[in-house]
């Protein structure tokens, strides 16, 4: 049948409007999704001791953090060929099966079935991470560093209520018959099939389909072999892609250098903190400075959103690399000083919340639409993947030489990044066809 030449094109969508509707939805799921992850996590060490036994607490713990990692791969890949809705559905689906196996375990005291439940539960990080780049997909290119901080600062709502809520949580779950550190779970499973069945009743259209779409209907650059190679899919490929694009480098490595920095000082923290204080103070003086910690990560990421746009996304990076410097600076000189400790693990929320914005933003717009799916799964695998290291390492690090050691061999691991993001590469658009 002949094609009419002459019918008009379909009507270029709204796509302010559907941009958004794309941010009030995940604003609304990351808060729901936040509540979910932190209220399991903040009980998660507790059940895993009284099931597994402290020594494999912290690896239960963990096993969380490696699952969010490794399914960032599958659920990118379904991204990739279905858009953005299906692939957090299902991570958020994932992560709720998780959180009734750790149910399970909890009742039948199986340790094996316990790390599985952990591991399926990461699931809900993984949409949690995912979501900041569904803000990016269809926003103007001098606001994507805000719109996409604001996703990340949703999450501060969910995290900061839910540990406040994991007693009531408790206490609910009893009559039913839930053991006692396991009813939070109960409200993680229920918080990760809400955010599910908003996203799939309400993400319509697609932002990622749609900016596909339109970039199709621009006026084609020549296929080049970036194209050509992503296509196949997979993080062989992505990886092909980001290695062919110097920002694309820099953006994967400012959030995975920046999250690996991040956990190894965080983690270790707590443990420092318990050397001089008692036990009946140090859990009042852990979440005093961990509460700090989180607020420098999340509350000022709006503020971290605009100056990506205001000032670059490079200067912003590499502002977040100082400040991880001054953190380990002054928590690794603080000594058995709360005050100063403070006020590092403060700097270190922030300066990671630098990295991740501002990389984040770069990584997003220096790959075409088509492969963006794939690039950001490479990208939440290695910062998952560095952070899980760090969380592992710095544990053996602290018991051999020290906090202040390893707050130094912290700041040692940014070199790297600091060299990378002062090479500015020659002309390289920022757009989204890269």
């Amino acid at each position: 049948m002949a094609t009419d030449l002459t019918a008009p094109a379909p009507p270029r969508p709204d796509v302010a409007a559907i941009q958004r509707r794309t941010l009030r939805l995940l604003f609304l799921t990351q808060i729901v999704g936040g509540l979910g992850v932190a209220i399991g996590i903040s009980v998660g060490a507790l059940l895993a001791a009284r099931i597994a036994g402290t020594a494999l607490a912290g690896l239960a713990q963990s096993a969380g953090v490696v699952g969010a990692a490794l399914l960032a791969v599958p659920v990118t890949r379904l991204m990739a060929a279905r858009g953005r809705r299906p692939g957090l559905v299902l991570a958020y689906l994932i992560g709720a099966t998780g959180g009734v196996l750790v149910v399970a375990a909890a009742v039948t005291r199986l340790v094996p079935l316990l790390f599985v439940g952990m591991l399926l539960f990461g699931g809900g990080t993984a949409a949690n991470l995912q979501a900041r780049y569904s803000a990016v997909d269809l926003a103007e290119p001098a606001r994507r560093g805000r719109q996409l901080s604001l996703v990340v600062w949703a999450t501060t709502i969910g995290s900061v209520t839910a540990p406040n809520l994991a007693s009531f949580a408790d206490d609910a779950t009893r009559g039913w018959g839930v053991p006692t550190l396991a009813g939070p779970f109960v409200f993680s499973a229920v918080a990760f099939v809400l955010a599910a069945v908003v996203l799939f009743a309400l993400l319509r259209p697609d932002p990622l389909r749609t900016a596909r779409r339109l970039a199709a209907a621009e006026p084609a650059a020549p296929a080049g072999p970036d194209r050509a190679v992503t296509r196949r899919g997979g993080m062989v490929a992505a990886w092909r892609t980001v290695r062919r694009r110097p920002a694309a480098r820099l953006g994967i490595a400012a959030v995975a250098v920046g999250h690996l920095v991040m956990v190894a000082v965080m983690s270790m923290t707590p443990v420092h903190l318990g050397e001089w204080h008692s036990d009946a103070d140090v859990l009042r003086v852990v979440g005093i400075v961990l509460s700090l910690h989180i607020a420098g990560m999340y509350a000022f990421s709006p503020v971290v959103g605009w100056l990506t746009d205001r000032l670059g996304r490079r200067p912003v990076i590499l502002g977040g690399v100082a400040l991880l410097l001054a953190a380990c600076a002054v928590a690794g000189t603080a000594g058995h000083h709360t005050p100063p400790l403070s006020v590092g693990l403060a700097l270190l929320g922030l300066g990671w919340s630098g990295t991740m914005v501002a990389g984040s933003t770069l990584l997003s717009e220096s790959v075409p639409a088509a492969d963006r799916p794939g690039v950001q799964g490479l990208s939440d695998l290695l910062m998952g993947l560095a952070g899980a290291g760090a969380a592992a390492v710095s544990g053996f690090v602290m018991r051999a030489v020290g906090y202040p050691t390893l707050t130094l061999l912290a700041a040692i691991a940014v070199v790297p990044l600091v060299a990378l993001a002062v090479r500015r590469p020659g002309a390289e658009p920022l757009d989204e066809e890269g």
